[in-house]
């Protein structure tokens, strides 16, 4: 039910006691039982984190477990979850709370989520490396080429495997004399 100047003054209040700002995690909410989808606003967590340089995480209301799941994916590093034993058991946040098979695949699927998040940069995972001489292309050749001859858009094509020449060097390629023959389909090298 906070805005950002209540966030704020909260802060200022944890720091003037001694608290860094490093050490502190706040938690976006909702405080309807169960909150509506519509009115979760996962974005407000980012905000709350480029905003005031915090740490964030998410204290979900929502019924089921997909909202907890995203927050994670959207950098949560805490999530509160009510959990219950029974639904049925009288309260005002059983009915909106997880039972202990749906704790649990929640807990499954964030833990699967940080796996899936991975380091951020970008090249092939180990277990795709093997793919690479499968799905990759390489130049070959389209048709005989005798040695000498000029490489030409007629004669180069872009086929499987991809464990010669990558593609990327067609315009390096055309226009080079073939150090050798080669027959149709075969890697071309230079």
């Amino acid at each position: 039910m906070a805005n950002q100047d209540e966030i704020e003054a909260a802060l200022n209040v944890l720091e003037q006691e001694g608290t860094s700002r490093k050490c502190i995690t706040v938690l976006h909410c909702n405080t309807e039982y169960p909150t509506p989808m519509i009115d979760v606003n996962l974005r407000a967590m980012l905000s709350i984190r480029d905003t005031f340089g915090v740490k964030v995480g998410y204290s979900d209301h929502t019924m089921g477990i997909e909202v907890a799941i995203a927050a994670v994916a959207l950098g949560a590093t805490v999530i509160e979850k009510h959990f219950t034993l029974d639904r049925n058991l009288s309260g005002p946040d059983h009915h909106a709370s997880l039972e202990p098979e749906e704790l649990k695949e929640m807990v499954v699927a964030i833990r699967n989520i940080e796996k899936a998040m991975g380091d951020g940069i970008k090249r092939p995972s180990s277990s795709e490396t093997k793919n690479i001489p499968i799905s990759r292309k390489s130049l070959v050749a389209a048709q005989a080429i005798r040695e000498g001859e000029v490489f030409c858009k007629t004669n180069l094509a872009v086929k499987r495997p991809g464990t010669g020449l990558s593609p990327m060097r067609w315009d390096e390629v055309l226009g080079c004399k073939a150090p050798r023959d080669f027959e149709i389909d075969e890697l071309i090298e230079l």
